[in-house]
């Protein structure tokens, strides 16, 4: 069984910096595309960034590139999202997701984790 654990949000100031992890069980993920979405209240549920498991290649949203950087670690199975110069507009519940072949579309991925709360303030 797939399992996705998110964990390292919390309530920083505009600014800061938070570093989220992922950690994924449950099967071999090589080739498997690591990805984290966002949704804020009100908000349908957006792209943020990229990874391959295999061979490290990245993408990210317009709105987060040179401000956040996804990594992954094999040997701990864990996908991170370090975030930093965090702005208002990054409130969100952050998710990780993984699927076989890269989609922006996160109706087409079916695992996820169950979500860790970003709240930055003014």
């Amino acid at each position: 069984q797939v399992q996705l654990v998110e964990s390292g949000g919390g309530l920083v100031q505009a600014g800061g910096s938070l570093r989220l992890s992922c950690a994924a069980s449950g099967r071999a993920f090589s080739g498997y595309f690591m990805v984290w979405f966002r949704q804020a209240p009100g908000k349908e549920r957006e792209f943020v960034a990229t990874i391959k498991w295999s061979g490290s290649s990245t993408n990210y949203a317009d709105s987060v590139k040179g401000r956040f950087t996804i990594s992954r670690d094999i040997a701990k199975n864990t996908v991170f999202l370090q975030m930093n110069s965090l702005k208002p507009e990054d409130t969100a519940v952050y998710y990780c997701a993984a699927r076989g072949s890269w989609s922006p579309n996160p109706l087409n991925y079916d695992y996820w984790g169950q979500g860790t709360q970003v709240t930055v303030s003014s």
